[in-house]
């Protein structure tokens, strides 16, 4: 039987790309019904077909990992799409961003878009935060989809992987793949003035190929919530406070009020970003509060 990769879903159809570069519109059999498996765009699946447009899905394998908002499998890495204007930049939605890719075990690239459109102190500022974040280990690039800025930056981080764009609406997704590849001719549109977010332009999961690679251009994101991450867990999804962690005095120390906790020092020292910091706490207090689940 061939086996292929699932590129687009819509409307109970799944297309899926074999290694001969064919893509075959297929349904799924109704046993993943019966065992509640939803096949998703990004699996690797098993299927049978006559002929392009009549296929059927046998199969999905075994995942990696699995998103949920948007829903794609197997992803290798977030590319995390945040404007430095309109919509402002918000170190505490990419903190969420961020702890969510972590637990997901997917690697995450910030890319900070719409650098021509700030102001000299507003680009400073992004310049400072790019610091931050690749003094934890994050690639950041600093883009703009007008000047084709940091966009041959952005391309090689695509090729061989299969790479999820995700971010707040309004925040150039579209544009930025645009860019990077212009025959696509991807929708997009203006920010609501009224709303204050973008209109939601994207309509369904599909990924594209882009310089050897698969990305899904993706809806933005209305909600971000730690559903099945626990306290324990927080800790690995702030990499230099796990690092820092390591030496403080009590093992399963969450960084709190506990005494000797190397964390706290380091941010009294300004080693660890305060805003990094408040986030992970707060982050600690919306578990903390999270209703339990039966």
């Amino acid at each position: 039987m061939p086996e292929g990769k699932i590129v687009k879903a819509l409307s109970g159809f799944y297309y899926v790309l074999d290694e001969d570069g064919i893509v075959t519109q297929c349904r799924g059999r109704g046993v993943f019904r019966k065992k509640k498996i939803t096949p998703l765009v990004g699996d690797e699946v098993v299927f049978q077909a006559e002929n392009e447009t009549d296929g059927y899905i046998l199969e999905v394998k075994q995942r990696k990992n699995e998103l949920v908002r948007p829903p794609v499998a197997n992803v290798d890495q977030a590319i995390l799409v945040f404007s430095s204007v309109e919509p402002s930049f918000s170190t505490a939605l990419l903190d969420r961003f961020l702890v969510l890719v972590e637990f997901n075990h997917i690697e995450p690239i910030i890319c900070i878009t719409k650098m021509d459109l700030a102001t000299k102190e507003e680009g400073k500022k992004m310049e400072e935060y790019a610091d931050h974040y690749q003094k934890v280990g994050y690639p950041v690039i600093l883009t703009s989809s007008e000047t084709d800025e940091g966009i041959h930056d952005l391309a090689p981080f695509l090729a061989g992987k299969i790479s999820v764009f995700a971010g707040q609406s309004g925040v150039g997704k579209s544009s930025l793949l645009n860019a990077i590849r212009p025959d696509l001719a991807l929708k997009t549109d203006e920010i609501s003035t009224h709303l204050g977010r973008g209109k939601h332009t994207t309509r369904h999961v599909e990924l594209i190929t882009i310089d050897n690679g698969l990305v899904a251009d993706t809806p933005g994101f209305s909600s971000l919530e730690f559903t099945d991450i626990e306290l324990e867990d927080l800790n690995y999804c702030f990499p230099e406070i796990q690092k820092a962690s390591e030496d403080c005095k009590f093992r399963g120390c969450l960084h709190l009020s506990e005494p000797k906790c190397k964390v706290k020092e380091e941010v009294a020292a300004f080693k660890i970003p305060a805003y990094r910091y408040e986030h992970y706490t707060e982050f600690i207090q919306e578990i903390k509060d999270r209703k339990p689940k039966y």
